[in-house]
């Protein structure tokens, strides 16, 4: 339960708390998600990089609190969570519907002069490389039948029908939240961005995920790794040894 939490307490979670690290890592989940998809790289990049996990309401131990439906409402309490966080370097991190969100967060960090050092941007098409899909008003069978399409998660779980029930409605509003997103006009980032992407993700192809360079005045990479659209799990996932190079320049200041 969250009741008289702050919203930082809220919304992140410290899985492996390093308040000493000369860099932030605010991660953002997938559709579907919660910060503990992340604990494994809390660890591994523990102490060296604080690493924040978002939780987004309606989920775990927020599970009282009502979903939010839409990405801007979403970014704009995201990026009031983080604020707080951004007295040191911060870099952002976000797969899949968690990298357009980490983007549209950076933007608005942006806005209010508190920057992020990075973006790192995982299995998702560039903001205006827009797939069309209606998966969110679907039938509760093609969810879960995209669900196992993309291994994201355990075939037990989708046999247990009590979990499911309690699952789909996250899944579905996560749905909502990305396939209504449009992106709105605005100035490029001026942040590094870096981009990764499974070779063999459904979701999104290399050339969709280089076209994230559009959007940023910084400097942009792409990496591709073997894997589907999640690649980055487990305790040795690829993505570790580029998160722990990250840039952290921070109003003059270098990570030690």
């Amino acid at each position: 339960m969250t009741t008289g939490l702050s919203t930082t307490e809220k919304w992140v979670r410290r899985f492996h708390p390093a308040p000493q690290a000369g860099l932030r890592l605010a991660c953002l989940p997938h559709a579907g998600g919660s910060a503990s998809f992340f604990f494994e790289i809390s660890r591994a990049l523990s102490p060296a990089i604080d690493v924040l996990a978002v939780q987004y309401p309606g989920r775990m131990d927020r599970y009282t609190e009502p979903f939010v439906d839409a990405m801007p409402r979403l970014a704009d309490l995201v990026a009031d969570a983080l604020i707080p966080f951004t007295d040191r370097p911060l870099a952002l991190l976000g797969h899949s519907m968690g990298a357009t969100l980490a983007f549209e967060v950076t933007r608005r960090l942006e806005q209010r002069g508190a920057s992020p050092v990075a973006l790192v941007v995982s299995g998702r098409p560039a903001p205006h490389r827009h797939r069309e899909r209606s998966l969110h008003v679907g039938a509760d069978e093609h969810l879960v039948e995209e669900i196992t399409r993309l291994n994201g998660t355990l075939p037990a779980f989708l046999d247990d029908e009590d979990l499911l029930r309690m699952w789909l409605p996250v899944i579905r509003n996560d749905y909502k939240v990305i396939e209504t997103y449009r992106l709105e006009p605005g100035p490029r980032l001026r942040v590094p961005v870096f981009g990764h992407v499974g070779k063999a993700d459904p979701k999104a192809t290399a050339e969709e995920v280089r076209a994230w360079a559009e959007h940023t005045t910084g400097p942009f990479e792409l990496h591709t790794h073997p894997g589907g659209h999640f690649f980055l799990a487990g305790p040795d996932s690829p993505l570790l040894p580029h998160l722990a190079c990250l840039p952290a320049t921070h109003e003059g200041k270098t990570r030690p």
